[in-house]
Parts: C-alpha cells; sequence; structure tokens
C-alpha cells in the first residue's frame, strides 16, 4: 500500500534534526582537525628533529600538505557523495580520521607525520559535504539559515581547537592528545548515524551515472565561476591576518604582543560566525547580489580603517567589522551557488567552492608574508582593494537572483 506523503510538521522536523547533526559534526571535525596544530612543532622535535630550520619545514609541510590534497580532492569526493549519498562519504571521512590520528599517536619520523597528514588530506572534504548536507535537507527558503549555521561551526572550531590542544598537550601528552582527537571523531560518527537522515527525491535509488553533472557544466552555472572567485577572494583577504598581525602589533609599539593578537583573532573569529548568522536574515529582505556587494565594500571599508590605525580602541572594530562583513559575503556566496545548483550536483559543486575557499586558505599566508616583508600595512591595504574590486566585479557581473523560493521540504523516505 503506498504511503502517503509525510506531514508538515514531521517533515521540518526531520529537516532540523539533520541541521544539528550536520552542525555539530562540522565544530567537531573542524575543532578536532585543529586540535594539533599549536603543538605540532614540538611534536616535531620530538621525534628527533633537532634544527629549527627542520623543523619549521618538517612542521609546514604537515601543516600545509592537508588543506592542499583535500583542496584538489574535494570536487571528487563531492561527486562520489552525488552518486551515493554525502552522509555515507562523511562517515568514511570520520572513521579514517579516528584510524589516522590513532597512526599519528605512534609515528616514530617526521615523514610518517607528514605522510599522515596527506592521507588525513586525501579522506577528508567533508567540509564541502556537510555544507551540501545542510543545504539538501533544508526547504530552499531556509537554505541560507542552514548553510550559515555549518558556517558558524566551521569557523568557530579552527578557533577552539588550537587553545583545546594547548591546553591538553602540557596536560596528557603530545601523543596522548592524538587518542583523544581519535575518540572525538568517533564520537562524531555515531552522531552523524544516529541523527541524520539522508533525504532522498526518488526513494530507494542512489542517482544514476546519467543524472549526473559534468563537472564542466557545473562550471557553467550561473554565476558560479563568479563566486568561485568571490569565495577565493573572501578566504584570500580573511586569512591573510595570520602572518603579520603580531609583527605589526609589535612595529605598532604594543606589549603583550601575544595576549592582543589572540584577541583579535577571537574577535575576527567571532565576529565572523555572527556574519553568517546576519547573511541568512538579509537574504531573506535583499538579493545575494545586493548582500554580497554591500558586505565586500563594508570589509573594505574596515581592511582600510585597520591600516590607518595604531590604537586598539580603533583596531579591534575594525577587525569585528571585517570579520561580520567577511562571514555575511562568505554564506551569501555560498547561498546563491546553491540556488543554482540542481540536487543531482550538490556534491562536487560545493566541492569546487570548498576547493576555492581551501586554495585561498593556502596562498594566503604566502602571499600575506611576501608582501609583509616590505610593510605589514600593504597586507591591509592590499587586502582592501581586493574587497572593493570583489564588490565592484559582483555589482556589475552577477546576475540577480531572489533566493527567497517557497517550496515544500524533500520528502525523506
Amino acid at each position: 500500500m503506498a504511503r502517503g506523503p509525510k506531514p508538515l510538521h514531521s517533515i521540518g522536523l526531520s529537516w532540523r534534526r539533520n541541521q544539528i547533526a550536520v552542525t555539530v559534526v562540522a565544530f567537531v571535525g573542524f575543532t578536532s582537525f585543529t586540535l594539533v596544530m599549536p603543538f605540532l612543532a614540538l611534536y616535531v622535535r620530538e621525534l628527533g628533529v633537532t634544527s629549527d630550520a627542520d623543523v619549521a619545514l618538517w612542521t609546514g609541510a604537515a601543516l600545509g600538505i592537508t588543506p592542499l590534497i583535500t583542496a584538489l580532492c574535494a570536487p571528487l569526493w563531492g561527486r562520489v557523495g552525488d552518486r551515493y549519498g554525502n552522509k555515507l562519504l562523511v562517515q568514511r571521512s570520520l572513521v579514517s580520521f579516528v584510524v589516522v590520528m590513532i597512526a599519528m599517536a605512534y609515528v616514530t619520523t617526521p615523514w610518517q607525520l607528514v605522510a599522515l597528514r596527506g592521507i588525513q588530506g586525501l579522506v577528508a572534504g567533508y567540509g564541502g559535504l556537510t555544507v551540501a548536507m545542510a543545504a539538501r535537507s533544508a526547504p530552499r527558503d531556509r537554505m541560507p539559515h542552514a548553510i550559515g549555521m555549518v558556517q558558524t561551526a566551521q569557523r568557530i572550531g579552527p578557533a577552539v581547537g588550537p587553545v583545546a590542544g594547548g591546553i591538553l598537550g602540557p596536560l596528557v601528552g603530545l601523543r596522548s592528545t592524538f587518542l583523544i582527537s581519535s575518540v572525538i571523531y568517533a564520537l562524531a560518527f555515531v552522531l552523524l548515524t544516529v541523527m541524520y537522515k539522508e533525504p532522498r527525491s526518488q526513494p530507494g535509488k542512489a542517482a544514476r551515472p546519467d543524472m549526473l553533472v559534468a563537472f564542466r557544466n557545473i562550471l557553467e552555472f550561473e554565476n558560479f565561476l563568479l563566486l568561485m572567485a568571490v569565495i577565493f577572494g573572501l578566504q584570500l583577504v580573511d586569512r591573510s591576518f595570520g602572518p603579520v598581525l603580531p609583527l605589526h602589533l609589535d612595529a605598532l609599539g604594543y606589549h603583550n604582543v601575544s595576549l592582543l593578537a589572540g584577541i583579535l583573532f577571537s574577535v575576527l573569529a567571532l565576529s565572523g560566525a555572527l556574519g553568517h548568522q546576519l547573511a541568512a536574515m538579509l537574504l531573506k529582505r535583499m538579493s545575494a547580489r545586493m548582500v554580497i556587494a554591500v558586505a565586500t565594500l563594508a570589509g573594505a571599508g574596515a581592511f582600510a580603517a585597520f591600516a590607518a590605525s595604531a590604537a586598539m580602541w580603533a583596531l579591534a572594530p575594525s577587525m569585528a567589522l571585517a570579520g561580520l562583513a567577511l562571514g555575511t559575503a562568505m554564506t551569501a556566496a555560498f547561498s546563491a551557488a546553491g540556488a543554482v545548483i540542481p540536487v543531482e550536483a550538490h556534491g562536487a559543486s560545493f566541492g569546487f567552492l570548498t576547493s576555492a575557499s581551501l586554495i585561498g586558505s593556502a596562498v594566503s599566508p604566502v602571499l600575506s608574508g611576501l608582501a609583509g616583508v616590505r610593510s605589514f600595512r600593504i597586507v591591509f591595504v592590499g587586502g582592501a582593494i581586493i574587497l572593493a574590486v570583489l564588490a565592484l566585479a559582483v555589482q556589475r557581473v552577477m546576475v540577480d537572483r531572489n533566493l527567497q523560493i517557497e517550496s515544500t521540504p524533500v520528502e525523506e523516505g
């Protein structure tokens, strides 16, 4: 006997349960992923590397190889997710991370650590997958909110992870911290398995190969290449503070540079998380084109003010406005892309967007460091110019589309 459609309140509870599961898993995953960052150089030294130059080299390789490989693989894993379901791939990532983190606790040479970090990048890519899962589960008119929640978790996680790792390292030892991280990944796996229910448009069937959209065609979606460029530029600017902010504060004559830099980084992260939520509210009243253009222009002003300021009473508000603008524009860009992506291409498409973000994260510290050789202020002025160019490009090139599209929530089997 055929089943009738689910009651609307049941469907609403289903997507909200999925939203909670994906948001928590994203937070836990990104927190655990950054848990080792504060003491990785110390761990390399514990493995027998004595020269400071060699420690820096091995640490840089271990930190850099993971996002690099993840960026290259994200669209491919997204395509597999479109074919077999994103939940299965995220479960695979979490189980793999449990194994890899345990293995990291028992390495004896730095090349083994780098190799395992490379494997971690190969089986990662669930950042884009969790965004795709949130976007696909939510009703169309709630998609910006769903994406913003996951991105908030992805932003706060890396802010919490290094602090937690810095506390755990001295308390339980460096190797034990890897084991704790593996336990956290295992808990995330259990949570996802129990709470998340994969939406489906055709009950009982995975997407057929002939339904999948070619990578070339994904790049031809309305505004898609422009939005990839916007996401790359936003991440490029967002990560530019890292290498130069403490040095800039020191050059301004501040004492307790580490504390002040930490406070400003926290302000950037928290205001960015607030921006993700603000975008969901603004997109109910304004077009994505307008939200992105205004946010990036506001961000350009914030970076210009930061470059021109020396007093902390001006630096902190400028940093807060920069984070708010970057977070708002990022969620609006992902939401605008999600509005033109068909369901059968969500994984691969969000994989491309995630790759653009990761490449921006990888390139930014290098460019920031090179520019900082001449002047620290150049980094912030450059950020203002990039954001102003993005605002102009979006205003002139982006096709306007109203994301507030009413639709029936996806029925789950």
